[in-house]
């Protein structure tokens, strides 16, 4: 009796593991015996903040205008291989198990989606904010209490960045050195830096001819191999990376554009797993002759709709390519889809794949020509129905440059289609970080109770932003940062972090500026998937389905 006394009194004072070592009593919830597991308490909450700081952790050397690349290799094609310093880009390409890491990896690639810049800034700070919330669990203060701190130190933070916002919407010559500005701050972090000015004017350029608007399927980017990131360009048009049809104009002026997704390859036999059987030659030239008829009808319902340039997103092949050159119509075969889709945009017309019932809606284009760009032959078109289109032409010396230039582009160019919406703008380099900062402190001293030890904490946080961009540059942030924080705090609320330098300077003097949007986006999305993760107080782990042989 007294053996299965202590027996008893040790089980039901021991944890979860060690009672499964004597055995369970009552029903089981979870399959355990088939892979389910189950974390509470401390045990989950530890589990999901090791997820996210170790996603925080992996980005957070790609952080700043100094910030590092990462070669990320494909595990099943080692030739592909992309190098990158985009948070969205790098967590991507990775599949954690960990729950709370994938709640992050969505954060980014939304940031990525709505803004376009910032993804490394959010995951960064989000991370940031749960490693202080740990800190602050250890010393057994509730995580509800951490909430409701941070929800006031998030409300007040957005308010003084706010405050600090400028709008020059009503000058529009102002509003375009804004654009300039922010184009070349988002680009000192990317590859082009080292060429920001240019890539700034030609990012500012491809804007400004949206007139207003976000959608960037106008903005066609092309990428081709050789010469350096200098010699890339903007060109006024759309450029097709095709050719024309043999013997065909190589210019055309006031075009009528027909763009067709029809198959134009019928004028031999196809057989697909069928067998046709002939009593002689003379039946297999009919066979074809037949053939050949019927893609003379397509060919004549084509022409009946009078068009100078046919352009197909199927093959064209040689007798309906004869039938047109000899109708006088210049073809292009093969066009990719998005080409298409994008061409018949910026032309007017509209994508046609049957042509004997009603009528097409034909594109128009004052002047088609081939032009060369490096060694290729690619056909340009100038004068476009819809004038806002435009083709970025990037240049370089391998494919990873090529693929980085053009996500560091896209970056730049969401942002300030971004902009022209939301004209407010602030100041960079760590500047709006440590306002904000300063502004949740002020109110920390004002709060009585636990939830001021969580408006501190968060402030904290922000301020490990422009500490982290610091270390990044290879500068001694335990110097910069309070040098920083002193002028804040004297009401030199224009101060930040001058990256060639190493030191404090005016933003508002080196012209650094940032997208309110952006920086406003980072602050919400970082505190609202750190609150998700932070709620957490159990992770239930379901057992995979049993796969059963019939």
């Amino acid at each position: 009796k007294k053996a299965a006394r202590l027996a008893f009194q040790l089980y039901s004072g021991t944890p979860y593991d060690l009672r499964r070592m004597f055995g369970r009593v009552g029903p089981s919830l979870f399959r355990e015996a088939q892979g389910a597991r189950e974390e509470k308490g401390a045990n989950a909450r530890l589990s999901s903040s090791i997820g996210a700081l170790a996603i925080a952790d992996l980005v957070k050397s790609t952080l700043g205008p100094k910030g590092m690349d990462k070669i990320l290799q494909s595990a099943s094609d080692p030739k592909k291989v992309i190098v990158t310093n985009d948070g969205a880009t790098i967590l991507k390409s990775i599949s954690p198990e960990n729950p709370a890491a994938k709640i992050l990896i969505d954060t980014s690639k939304t940031q990525d989606t709505v803004i376009g810049d910032g993804t490394t800034s959010v995951t960064v700070f989000a991370g940031e904010l749960l490693r202080e919330a740990e800190r602050l669990v250890e010393k057994k203060i509730h995580p509800q209490t951490i909430l409701a701190g941070w929800r006031k130190a998030v409300k007040v933070a957005r308010e003084a960045l706010d405050a600090a916002a400028k709008d020059n919407k009503s000058d529009p010559e102002k509003l375009k050195d804004d654009l300039y500005h922010i184009a070349r701050t988002t680009i000192s972090s990317k590859i082009l830096s080292q060429h920001k000015e240019h890539f700034a004017n030609l990012a500012v350029d491809a804007v400004l001819r949206l007139k207003g608007s976000t959608d960037l399927e106008h903005i066609h980017v092309i990428k081709k191999k050789g010469g350096s990131m200098k010699d890339s360009y903007l060109d006024e048009g759309f450029i097709l990376e095709k050719s024309f049809g043999i013997g065909q104009a190589k210019c055309v002026t006031d075009a009528k554009v027909l763009v067709a997704n029809t198959p134009m390859d019928t004028d031999k036999i196809k057989i697909f797993g069928a067998r046709v059987r002939v009593s002689s030659m003379q039946a297999v030239a009919d066979i074809e002759a037949e053939e050949k008829k019927k893609m003379k009808r397509k060919v004549d319902n084509i022409l009946k709709h009078k068009p100078t340039v046919f352009i197909n997103r199927q093959l064209i092949y040689n007798y309906p390519e004869q039938l047109f050159t000899k109708a006088g119509v210049t073809c292009i075969e093969h066009a990719d889809f998005v080409g298409v889709e994008r061409l018949a945009l910026v032309t007017g017309a509209e994508i046609a794949s049957t042509f004997d019932q009603g009528e097409v809606v034909l594109g128009e284009c004052k002047k088609i020509e081939e032009i060369m760009i490096g060694e290729d032959k690619v056909i340009h078109f100038s004068g476009v129905a819809k004038g806002e289109a435009c083709t970025v032409v990037l240049r370089g010396a391998n494919k990873q440059i090529l693929d980085e230039a053009e996500r560091s582009l896209h970056d730049a160019l969401c942002v300030l289609s971004q902009t022209v919406k939301s004209t407010k703008t602030v100041l960079g380099g760590g500047c709006s970080e440590m306002l904000m900062a300063n502004a949740v402190h002020m109110l920390a001293l004002k709060t009585p109770g636990k939830e001021a030890l969580a408006m501190e904490a968060f402030a904290r946080a922000l301020r490990q932003l422009p500490t982290i961009i610091a270390d990044n540059g290879g500068f001694d942030s335990s110097e910069l940062i309070p040098k920083l924080r002193a002028c804040h705090s004297n009401g030199q609320n224009t101060m930040g972090l001058d990256m060639e330098k190493g030191e404090i300077a005016d933003m508002s003097v080196l012209k650094i500026v940032e997208s309110y949007k952006c920086k406003s986006q980072v602050v919400i999305s970082a505190h609202e998937a750190a609150e998700m993760i932070l709620r957490v107080d159990e992770i239930i782990t379901c057992a995979p389905r049993q796969r059963k042989r019939a």
